[in-house]
């Protein structure tokens, strides 16, 4: 059973998008509803959800289906997409723009995914420039990035876990401190934490079982720093 908020919510956000009407902001809902504060409209959006009427869709942020009304389920031609924009300046302009920002507001960019990297005993990376990788604008930044495959469980500590996708920004220099992506011998591939010592350079793990590597700084090339990481879970 629904509230008299949330079946006047349900109806409302049904009859704009049936109507063929610009999606109704959180802004236009508050004021639908004669809510004080767009909060109460997050925690209506919540209810609905829970109670099945209303599914958030994977990989598109703000957007809802909706996949029935209180008088009974919808059928699947009625069934259409929510998206909650931000709130637009006005009606009309939101109108116009709407069908171009649905298409690119979630078009994410591709980064290649180069194989597994150790993050336990080093492994040479593998690369495969035919495998990519959608990834969040929020973890990259203006250089150039590519992908890993985490392996092993040395970086735990540093919640970096066996099977995580790593985002890696494509360098050569590293701060001390930094989790790199170090490549030892020109042939041997880590993820570690990288401390300079002197004319000497350690390869710190973040799990206790493991040692720390102290090599000769020639021997050890920085191929990148991490950026950010992606975990499914299962």
């Amino acid at each position: 059973m629904l509230t008299k908020k949330q079946k006047e919510l349900l109806l409302f956000i049904n009859e704009q998008i049936q109507a063929g009407d610009v999606v109704p902001s959180y802004e236009e809902m508050k004021s639908a509803l004669g809510l004080r504060s767009k909060s109460g409209i997050h925690r209506l959006i919540s209810a609905l959800e829970e109670r099945g009427f209303l599914r958030r869709l994977p990989h598109k942020a703000r957007a809802l289906e909706v996949l029935k009304l209180p008088q009974g389920e919808l059928g699947q031609d009625a069934s259409r997409i929510v998206d909650f924009h931000a709130e637009k300046q006005s009606r009309e302009q939101a109108s116009s723009n709407f069908k171009e920002h649905s298409v690119q507001s979630y078009d994410l960019p591709q980064l290649p995914l180069y194989g597994k990297i150790a993050a336990g005993t080093p492994i040479e990376a593998l690369r495969n420039n035919s495998d990519y990788v959608s990834v969040p604008h929020e973890l990259m930044g203006r250089g150039d990035y590519y992908a890993l495959t985490v392996e092993g469980d040395s970086m735990i500590e540093a919640g970096i876990h066996d099977g995580d996708t790593v985002i890696i920004e494509r360098c050569d220099f590293a701060e001390n401190g930094a989790i790199v992506v170090a490549l030892v011998d020109d042939s041997e591939v880590t993820l570690k934490r990288l401390y300079r010592q002197g004319r000497e350079v350690a390869l710190e793990p973040a799990n206790q079982h493991y040692e720390t590597r102290i090599l000769e700084s020639d021997r050890v090339k920085v191929q990148g720093k991490l950026s950010g990481l992606i975990r499914r879970y299962h």
